[in-house]
Parts: C-alpha cells; structure tokens; sequence
C-alpha cells in the first residue's frame, strides 16, 4: 500500500523535496567557493560542509512541504486530476520554485554582506520593512532579479510538467492518506521539538559552520531564539557569588557602596574639586572600523579629517565595540552595561527609567539629546532615548527641504544631520546650560550613497566612497563649530557604534571588533594616545571622570583613567555568544552552558584554544549573569 501511495498522490513530494536539495547545494556551494580562502584545507572539513548542510537541509524541507501534504491529504479522489486541481498543483509548484530561487538569491547578498546565513538581523528586518526594503531597492536591480527568478522558476516548473501532472493509478482511502499525511505533519513538529541547527557548530571554523547551514532553517531558529534568557540557557553560578566577583572590581580609591545588599551594585563616584560643565558631543559614526584609519594601517586614505582630529586629540587605539549592530553600541554608550544574549536593551520592552549616561547628566543640570538623520522610530530609538534621559530629535525636526541636499532610505546625509546638529547646539548654548548631545550618522551603510562632488569617489560605488563621505561630512562639521562661541568649552567625542564586519574564521573575530574613539577638545585635552584596553562601556563613566562629575553609579564600565591595566577588560558579543577579553584570554559563552577559552595574540589578534582559566571564566559569568539578573529585576534603574 505505502508503494502505491508514493508512487501516485505522493510522488510529488519526492519532487519538491529533491528540488529543495538541489537548490540548497548549489547556494552551498557557489558560497562556499565564495568563501573558499577562508576555509582550512582539510577534506573532512568539506566532507562536513555538505554532509551536515544536507541533513539541515532536510530539517527545512519538513516545514516547507506542509502545504503539500495538507493539498494531496484532503483533495478526493474523484476530482483529483481534472484541470483545475492541475492548475492548484502547478500554483503550489511555482510558487514553491520562485520562494527557494528566490531565497537563493537573498542569501548570497546576505552572505555578501555579514558572511553569516540568516541570523538575527534577518529576522530584525522583518520588523522595520519600510527601511529594510527601501534600502534593498536603492542597493540592487531589483527589477532584473524578481523578472530573472520569476522566469528560471517558471522553466523549472515546465521541466518537471509531465510528473506533476501523473495519472492517479489507484484510488487511496482517505484512512490510508490520513495515516501517511498525519506521519509526515508530525515531523516539523518533532524537528521543532527536538531538532536545533546546533550541528553546524561541527568546525572551529566559523565560515565551515555557516556554509554546513541552511538559510531558512537559520532564520527559523533565530527568530525563536531572539530572547534568551541568560539563566536558562548559558553556565551560571550563585547570586551571591556573582554579584561578590563583580563588586570587587568595583571597587576604587574614588568610590563606595550605597548599600550592604548582595546585590545592590550602586555607589558613590567622587572626584575631588567642582563639576566641569564641558558642552559633551558625542558623535557615534555608523559601521566606522578601526581598519579604516590611517592609524590602525589603511593605505587608502579615506579618512583624511580622522586622522587630523585623531592627531590633535586624545587616541583610544585599543578599544572594542560590544556588538554588531547599531543598536548594541547605543545600549553601550548610554547604559554602559554588558551586552546580555538575545536583543539589545534598546530593542526591549518595558525598558524606560533605566540608568543612563543621558540621566546622569541631566540630573546634573545638562540639557541632553538624541540626533538622529532618519526616523527614530526605527530600532525603538525614539522610545528608548526618550524614556531614558534624552530629547530625541530626528529626521522629522527638518521642515524647510532646502536643509537637506541628499537623503535615502536611511535617512538625510551626514552633513545635513550636522546643520540641524549645528542649529540644535546654537538654541542649546543660549538657554545658559552646559548640553550633552549625541549624534548618530547614517551615510556609511548600504546602499552607500551620498551628495555628488563632496570627494573624489562617486556615490553608490560601495564602503570606501560612504567612509570618505563621512569622513568629509565630519570635518567640514568640526570646521563649522570652530566659528562658535560654545566651541572652546566643547569636548567632541567621535566613536563607532560598531564594526563594519564582524565576520571571521572564529566565532568572535575580536580584531573585527576593534573600534576607533578620538576625543578633541584643542582648549581643553592635549594631544596624546591611550593604547590600555578599553571597552565601549567605559566611555560613559570615561567621559563623567573627564567632566569631573561626582554622581551616584550603577554602571559596569569603568573610568578608564582610574582603572589599574590589569584591571581593564571588553565585552564582544553576537546575539548569542559572549566573549570577554581580559589580558591575553578570551573566555566565550555560548548556549547549552558552553563555555570556551583561547589566548588573544596581541599584534595581530589571533586566536588559540586553551583550556579555560576558572578565575577567568567566572569573571566573565559573573559580567555576564548579574547584568541580565539587574535588568530582568528591574534594578538598573535611574532614581533621582
């Protein structure tokens, strides 16, 4: 009986599912010759690579083929070949063939641009579709692509016509069916029970891990597992233990706890002498790696005005940007908090009132604001800041057209974000009150285009025009606040939200993760270079000791300045694997309580497992545990 059934109503499946496998090995293998330089040279490797992807493969295929076996369970068998169900079958057919070509298609632009398959930020982008599409549209031939897949699918559905459309030989009771359907239906189920896309975590490797997966598998398990909480699914020790490690690093000639409480990390920061009412404006540039500046060995030249301000002002050379996105280097720069595993804080919900740079300072007689040259309802910037201390003031502040000479999908040009910024910081200057202001760019993303004759590289030819254009953008706005009378007692701070790609053999690439910060203030800070490690949550409590500013404290990240060096650490992180980088170890968290060690070589950040220090790692779990336990509690909260 089974034999006749997949021999007729059945047989379609068999079909699909070998078009999926074929689909799936050729976008394995056409990334992997992509990315074969970076692979290592061993056959198992490979061997690995394809036989892993076709298990994943086969996982996705359970999902996929529902509407197939939901179609070929119910339709009766007296109408089950007349035209219209011929018509119902090539539907289902090409529509299947046009999503797979399709995907395809999407994966080898996403591999292109974060050498990764679908992960989190595929499934970000299906939150913010009006961005998302926009800047796909303004990126690549749209047009072309859909006519060219919409036609390849169509040519396979003509070449697999005649077996679509086979004469049903016997009829199948709709017991026998029901039993076959009911047995195929339950296993997605089973694989969602049960299975995971862990296997593809076979190779040290990251690019062999990646290439062994599947897209749409991936983006399955990354949309399930966008919220992790840190106690379930990473290694964890006692409350009490690790909020005892972490208060003993926060500990400081300049500073005391509040409270006796075990896990009550606030405390008093006290500088000697008054308050230092500086104008703060911190500019966090999109996507700006250190491998752009003349400083860390770029012989292209891109960033001209940089690397001026970099030589006038006060140089971070070893500095790491918690994460990947724009999103985790603004929970870093206003909550100076590591980043805990899942979605960024600023992404969150219920995550207004917390304790912020942006609160600090207010409560410290600052006006305090958010630019941005987009909307900010995007990535819930607009709420976040504004519940957290900030006026948010976004692309909607420019009425007048004239103000802006260029603008896509992301948002207007930098320059033009600058005059609003410029103007903003004039109105500021006359309410007779010190500003803090972060600005945050947009030009250096895809689809990297910007106003023609501003340098020498045209719009739309890729990063290393958006950079330049940046890089343009920045001094022209450093030279227009020059003329200012609040410029003198202005420190600007230019930092990167994060890296342009994190993508590397291992699974956190820490030089990836390297970051630039030049803090220039001429009248104020002379020239000089900070090679000690930094993370990208010390700059809040960095910038309060340069102000001066004694204030109660709930943040993780330490005053640089005041730090012993064997004291300075980093946190580097994806959504799920957190890295913390202490002297020449990198300890990594990973889920399922995996943990892992390697030492860092200090000139050219490469990585070799050891074995784990248990110092070491329970400073990284204890970081890592109490930050989730503060938000999950509601105890990182600002109290005036």
């Amino acid at each position: 009986m089974l034999k006749k059934i997949f021999a007729t109503r059945f047989k379609l499946l068999a079909i699909v599912y070998l078009f999926i496998i074929s689909v799936s090995f050729l976008t394995r293998l056409v990334l992997f010759i992509k990315s074969f330089s970076q692979l290592d040279t061993n056959p198992l490797q490979i061997i690995g690579i394809f036989l892993i992807g076709l298990v994943n493969d086969t996982l996705m295929s359970t999902f996929f083929l529902i509407p197939f076996v939901l179609y070929l369970w119910l339709v009766p068998n007296k109408i089950y070949f007349k035209k219209w169900h011929r018509f119902i079958l090539y539907g289902l057919c090409l529509l299947a063939f046009t999503i797979l070509v399709f995907n395809a298609v999407s994966e080898w632009f996403f591999w292109d641009e974060f050498s990764t398959r679908y992960n989190f930020i595929a499934v970000d982008y299906l939150i913010y579709t009006t961005e998302v599409v926009g800047n796909i549209w303004q990126s690549y031939p749209i047009v072309k692509l859909i006519i060219g897949i919409f036609v390849l699918s169509i040519l396979v559905l003509l070449l697999t016509k005649k077996y679509i459309k086979a004469e049903v030989t016997n009829r199948i009771s709709f017991k026998y069916r029901t039993l076959i359907a009911l047995i195929l239906l339950l296993l997605p189920i089973l694989v969602f029970l049960f299975g995971s896309n862990g296997a593809k975590q076979f190779s040290k490797n990251q690019y062999a891990s990646e290439l062994s997966g599947n897209g749409m598998y991936d983006f399955g398990a990354a949309f399930i597992n966008n919220q992790l909480d840190y106690d379930k699914f990473y290694k964890t020790d006692s409350v009490n233990a690790i909020f005892s490690t972490v208060k003993k690093d926060f500990l400081s000639s300049n500073s005391q706890f509040q409270s006796d409480s075990s896990t009550s990390i606030t405390r008093t920061i006290t500088y000697p002498g008054d308050q230092k009412n500086y104008n703060l404006i911190m500019i966090s540039v999109e996507s700006l790696s250190g491998d752009f500046l003349s400083r860390f060995g770029n012989t292209e030249h891109i960033t001209p005005n940089l690397d001026s301000l970099a030589n006038q002002g006060l140089f971070f050379s070893n500095l790491f940007a918690t994460g990947t996105r724009t999103v985790r280097g603004l929970e870093a720069l206003s909550l100076s908090l590591p980043p805990t595993p899942g979605q960024s804080e600023v992404k969150r919900p219920n995550n207004e009132g917390r304790f912020s740079l942006g609160n600090v300072l207010r409560s410290k007689g600052y006006t305090t604001q958010y630019l941005y040259g987009g909307y900010g309802y995007f990535d819930n910037m607009n709420y976040f800041f504004s519940n957290n201390g900030y006026d948010v003031i976004d692309r909607s502040a420019i009425t007048n057209e004239k103000d802006i000479h260029y603008e896509n999908i992301w948002g207007v040009a930098d320059e033009d974000l600058f005059t609003l910024a410029v103007k903003t910081f004039d109105a500021n200057y006359k309410l007779k009150k010190p500003f803090f202001s972060q600005i945050m760019t947009t030009s250096n993303h895809r689809p990297y285009t910007y106003p023609e004759g501003r340098i020498d590289i045209p719009s739309h030819t890729g990063r290393s025009g958006a950079v330049k254009y940046t890089d343009y953008a920045i001094g022209k706005f450093i030279n227009d606040c020059r003329s200012k009378p609040w410029f003198n007692n202005t420190i600007f701070v230019i930092v990167a939200d994060h890296c342009a790609s994190s993508a590397g053999k291992t699974e956190l690439p820490i030089k990836n993760y390297r970051i630039p910060m030049i803090v220039y203030a001429p009248s104020i800070i002379k020239p000089s270079t900070f090679s000690g490690l930094t993370s990208q949550i010390d700059i809040p409590p960095t910038l309060l000791g340069m102000l001066n500013v004694s204030y109660t404290s709930k943040f993780f990240g330490f005053d640089i300045f005041n730090t012993p060096a064997n004291q300075r650490r980093a946190f580097i992180s994806t959504y799920q694997n957190l890295g913390y980088y202490k002297g020449n170890q990198l300890i990594i968290l990973s889920p399922q309580q995996k943990v892992e060690a390697f030492t860092v070589d200090s000139t050219n950040f490469t990585t070799t497992a050891i074995k784990s220090s248990p110092a070491l790692e329970k400073e990284a779990i204890s970081y890592y545990q109490s930050a989730s336990y503060l938000l999950h509690h509601r105890l990182y909260q600002f109290k005036k």
